[in-house]
C-alpha cells in the first residue's frame, strides 16, 4: 500500500545548493527549469537554488577562509597563497519536498 501512495505523491519542490565556483548560475538554473523537467514527475514543481560561497583551507597554517576581494583572496590568518577550495564547487540537492 505505501508503493500506491508513493505513485500518488507529487514533487512540489527542489532545494539545490549551487556552489560559486560550480560554473553553473542559479539564473540559467531557473530559467529553463520549467521546460527541463516538462512531462517528467518534476513538472509543476518549483526550483529553490541556494548560492554556497567558496570556503578554502589554507594549506599553509590549517585554517578555513572564505576567499575574496577583500583578503586580496589570501589566506586572512597567515597571508598564505596555498589552499584548497573545500566549499562551494558542488551542486547537491539539499531537499525534495513531496506532496501527499
Amino acid at each position: 500500500m505505501a508503493m500506491d501512495s508513493a505513485k500518488d505523491s507529487k514533487i512540489k519542490s527542489i532545494h539545490v545548493l549551487v556552489g560559486k565556483t560550480s560554473g553553473i548560475l542559479p539564473y540559467y538554473l531557473n530559467k529553463y527549469y520549467t521546460k527541463a523537467v516538462e512531462g517528467t514527475p518534476l513538472a509543476g514543481s518549483e526550483l529553490i537554488c541556494e548560492e554556497v560561497p567558496v570556503k578554502a583551507l589554507c594549506e599553509e597554517c590549517g585554517k578555513e577562509y572564505f576567499p575574496d576581494k577583500s583578503n586580496r583572496y589570501l589566506c586572512p590568518n597567515c597571508g598564505g597563497k596555498r589552499a584548497k577550495i573545500i566549499e562551494g564547487k558542488d551542486i547537491v540537492i539539499k531537499s525534495i519536498t513531496v506532496e501527499d
